[in-house]
């Protein structure tokens, strides 16, 4: 879709649908509202006083000039209450209003900024989370099928405009917008690679698609292969992938502006499928296991952001990835092996995989002398029983780094909720014949997983993210509904990632 910026009033723009927007609770309206009301003849004002139009969040209003303005139709959406609004409104508002002019044919659509005037937003600020709500909200996974869907049938919009009166405030909005569409642009990268059944999307490809992104940005990539990661003694990772003919692959993504500083390190998990190994999952808890490298994509489409926003840090990406498989030569039950950095790790559940890779992958970035590590996994059923599927589980040993990462997924509505990293838990991961176990059990478990990792963890500020079942949307009752997440991968949390690093320090 072409995104443009155009300086005019709405009223004067020819689209195929425009987009203003109410408060509830206005009874006359103003602004561009207001002067498209009366080029209409007070048409919105009517649909007020009569009660048909309220302004209530996700409520919409259709009106057909008839050649008094030069646009086809005009969509009034509806922000809210304006006490309770902020950049989520108007994302909210973006996506409901660009789904209804999908829903109604239009191809050409152009929106004045939600919240750049009344509103009270920095104009930036509201442009962004226009693009983000309404690029988000047109976001559909290609899927190979011979009879398609009516919804991919449905014409493609082809244009955004968002168009600005004021001329001084154009350079703000094209930065905003610029910004909105790459990490909106990030997270279809991220929806598409989590999206990808598993007999697609193996260690292999991901690291191809990883790969294919940094050459297109200009980021430097790097793939380990499994001879590499023997040789650096990253045993526990490869002990995941030993029952599986799909070879394990270990990717660096490197964003080093600056000679003078430590960099920030993002690992994601990047287990392609996860049957549970030995300690196989029961039917159905295998569906939807191709969704366990949700931690990898949103790392991948975090550093396609951070290049494309040019932020002045110096980030890298690790994704540890593998399939977690059985055969004659799978890890099993009680067998010992020893991580990057001499920690011997009894195996009791071959279904606890993912903080296998993640150790190893935390011992490689201590090599890179991090000023702060933040790893993100889909790692613990436990997370969903203690958080549900709207709030990541969030342990930190820093509290700076916590409060920054609490703040962004706040800010972007990736919400998190910072989680103990007690050690009294450690017991449960007592070993007879090894430093650690990597299960401690169903008690606490999303802590327990924590508390593995933190054996991995050197002198840096570091926070794990515990996003299981936040990786996929449904619509369900479990899951707060938000017009511009559709039906399948959420890419959660990259928008969050992006948001602390363009506010770090």
């Amino acid at each position: 879709m072409n995104l443009t910026i155009q300086q005019a009033g709405i009223q004067t723009v020819a689209a195929e649908a425009i987009i203003i927007n109410l408060f509830q609770g206005v009874t006359s309206p103003g602004g561009a509202t207001g002067v498209v009301d009366k080029a209409l003849g007070g048409a919105i004002s009517d649909l007020i006083e009569s009660g048909d139009l309220r302004g209530k969040a996700g409520e919409t209003a259709v009106l057909y000039p008839r050649g008094a303005i030069p646009a086809r139709r005009v969509i009034v959406v509806g922000l809210g209450k304006q006490d309770e609004f902020g950049p989520e409104a108007v994302r909210e508002a973006a996506a409901v209003a660009i789904k209804q002019a999908k829903k109604l044919g239009a191809t050409s659509i152009a929106s004045i900024i939600h919240g750049g005037g009344i509103g009270g937003l920095e104009i930036g600020e509201a442009t962004q989370a226009v693009v983000e709500g309404s690029l988000l909200a047109l976001y559909n996974y290609d899927a190979p099928r011979s009879k398609k869907k009516a919804a991919d049938e449905e014409q493609a919009i082809e244009s955004l405009t968002l168009v600005e009166f004021d001329e001084t405030k154009i350079a703000v909005v094209e930065a905003g917008a610029r910004a909105g569409q790459i990490i909106a642009d990030s997270v279809y990268l991220a929806r598409d690679l989590v999206n990808r059944p598993g007999n697609v999307l193996t260690p292999t490809a991901l690291a191809e698609a990883a790969r294919a992104m940094c050459t297109e940005v200009g980021l430097t990539c790097r793939v380990l292969e499994e001879a590499d990661m023997a040789a650096q003694q990253m045993n526990a990772l490869l002990a995941v992938s030993k029952g599986s003919a799909e070879p394990a692959k270990f990717i660096v993504m490197e964003h080093l502006p600056r000679s003078d500083a430590q960099p920030i390190v993002l690992i994601g998990k990047g287990v392609t499928y996860d049957t549970g190994g030995y300690w196989i999952k029961p039917n159905p808890s295998q569906d939807g296991m191709h969704t366990d490298m949700a931690g990898a994509a949103a790392v991948i489409g975090a550093m396609r952001a951070v290049k494309l926003l040019d932020l002045p840090l110096n980030v890298i990406g690790l994704v540890p990835s593998a399939e977690n498989m059985i055969s004659d030569k799978a890890y099993k039950s009680n067998d010992v092996y020893i991580a990057k950095n001499g920690v011997s790790i009894e195996i009791i559940s071959t279904d606890a995989e993912g903080r296998l890779l993640l150790a190893d992958a935390l011992c490689y970035a201590a090599d890179l002398n991090p000023a702060v590590v933040i790893d993100v996994a889909t790692l613990t059923g436990g997370k969903i029983v203690a958080l549900g599927q709207r709030l990541s589980a969030l342990f930190s040993n820093d509290d700076a780094l916590a409060e920054a990462l609490f703040a962004a997924g706040r800010r972007v509505n990736e919400p998190m909720w910072r989680m103990p990293l007690d050690p009294g838990f450690d017991r449960q991961l007592k070993s007879e014949i090894a430093d650690v176990k990597n299960s401690g059990g169903r008690e606490g478990h999303a802590i327990v997983g924590a508390r593995f990792l933190s054996n991995f963890v050197g002198e840096w500020a570091w926070a794990h993210l515990d996003i299981a079942g936040d990786e996929t949307y449904s619509g369900g009752k479990t899951q707060t509904p938000r017009s511009y997440m559709t039906k399948g991968a959420t890419g959660t949390p990259l928008r969050a990632l992006v948001e602390c690093l363009r506010r770090w320090g």
